[in-house]
C-alpha cells in the first residue's frame, strides 16, 4: 500500500487516465475528486460489501421455505413417494 499526505487542491495521479483531487478536509474525513474514464468502476467499499451481504441474506431460504410457499400459494404438497 502506497501512503500519501496531500493538501486541499493537490493530485494523485494513476496511470494515465485517472486523477484524483484532495477538495476539502475536515477533522477527521477528506472530500476527494476522481477523474477516471466512464468505464472504470469507483464504488465505495462499505456499499458493495452491504450489498454483497444482502445478496447472500436475499439468496438463503429457510428450511421451510418451499412449504411456506406451497401453503400461500394453496398448492398441494409433494408425494413422499416420488
Amino acid at each position: 500500500m502506497l501512503v500519501l499526505t496531500r493538501k486541499v487542491g493537490e493530485r494523485i495521479l494513476i496511470g494515465d487516465d485517472i486523477v484524483i483531487t484532495v477538495l476539502d478536509s475536515r477533522g477527521e474525513g477528506v472530500r476527494i475528486g476522481i477523474d477516471a474514464p466512464r468505464g472504470v468502476k469507483i464504488q465505495r467499499e462499505e456499499v458493495v460489501q452491504a450489498v454483497s451481504q444482502a445478496n447472500v441474506e436475499a439468496a438463503s431460504a429457510p428450511d421451510d421455505a418451499e412449504a411456506r410457499l406451497r401453503a400461500a400459494l394453496g398448492a398441494p404438497a409433494p408425494r413422499a413417494d416420488r
